[in-house]
């Protein structure tokens, strides 16, 4: 059986892509030092290492031991506001990370990573619609160093023949493909409103005066569920030996307003509430929604979660797990 080591493979998206594996037959392995992760996210049957990615001798061993033929990179420090405060840290994490294992995969003679990047590399952009064409022009610390995550990868195989990567961005990631995996982010929308609503609080939307059809944000809301199956789509791509672009774009092609994101909370949990409206958050665009036909064409990328459904699955996961803290 091929197997992959998922980096941050405890965290919300990693544990998702760690079920994906399984779902096609392939064997995942766990690496996580738990800084945000949970050790209960991973499958009882999944070999778990608890370890960081900037220990790269445990790294290369593990990579050997466990005869892995592929990494999907998730681990990583994702939190782009933070970053402005701890851009040291975010760049440990980030770069000197991916170059560990990028370094611990050379010494093991692994060739294929998959690289969960972000969006984020292309700032704000200056059209509706982003595509894998659109300047890279990161605005934080978090969205520059995914793209020296990317320069990094593409340099390497450059320089060493049986090397591929691939990298993939997206942009919000939302929902559950299982009750035993929720988002537990402190920054994310939907826990941020799930929380509320659980502790009897009021969500707010940051700005409601927007240039936009309801005046608030409009963003590309992804299940983790499709995201998690496109990262074994080009995992196997990458071991067949299938011709890949550099990087694609995850994205909906079409977005979804925090006001519609609103209504579909009270909809789905049967709690009735009227958002707070609260001043704008200096730096966010109006719109930001990414193309997603190349990575459909060679990724088998698909949205197949309705925005109800994206919802539903959020909340059934969270209450799942328990009250609220």
């Amino acid at each position: 059986m091929t197997t992959w080591l998922v980096t941050g493979g405890a965290g919300y998206i990693g544990a998702h892509v760690v079920r994906s594996l399984q779902q096609r037959g392939l064997a995942p392995v766990v690496l996580d030092n738990l800084s945000s992760g949970l050790a209960k996210f991973v499958p009882s049957d999944v070999p778990f290492v608890e370890a960081d990615i900037l220990d790269t001798g445990r790294l290369t061993t593990v990579l050997s031991e466990h005869g892995c033929t592929g990494v999907i990179h998730v681990a990583g420090f994702k939190y782009a506001g933070v970053s402005v405060q701890r851009p040291l840290h975010t760049y440990a994490q980030n770069v000197t990370g991916t170059a560990s294992v990028l370094t611990a995969m050379e010494a093991a003679g692994v060739p294929n990573l998959v690289f969960s990047s972000s969006a984020a590399v292309y700032g704000t952009p200056s059209t509706e619609l982003v595509t894998e064409d659109s300047p890279n022009a990161p605005e934080s610390p978090y969205g520059e160093s995914k793209l020296i995550g990317e320069w990094l990868i593409n340099d390497q195989a450059k320089a060493s023949p049986g090397f591929r990567g691939v990298s993939l961005r997206y942009f919000n990631v939302v929902g559950s493909a299982t009750d035993e995996v929720y988002d537990a982010s402190p920054h994310n929308l939907f826990p941020l409103v799930i929380e509320a609503l659980l502790a009897g609080r009021t969500p707010r939307i940051n700005g409601g005066d927007y240039p936009t059809p309801d005046g608030t944000c409009v963003r590309d809301y992804v299940h983790v569920g499709d995201l998690a199956a496109s990262h074994v789509s080009a995992a196997l791509a990458l071991s067949e030996g299938r011709e890949l672009l550099p990087a694609y774009n995850l994205g909906s092609g079409e977005g979804l307003s925090v006001r519609q994101i609103m209504d579909s909370m009270a909809r789905v949990t049967g709690i009735d509430f009227t958002p707070e409206v609260a001043p704008r958050r200096p730096g966010d665009p109006a719109r930001i929604v990414a193309a997603g036909k190349a990575a459909a064409a060679d990724l088998d990328w698909r949205m197949t979660y309705s925005v109800d459904e994206m919802v539903a699955s959020a909340w059934s996961a969270r209450k799942a797990s328990g009250p609220a803290a």
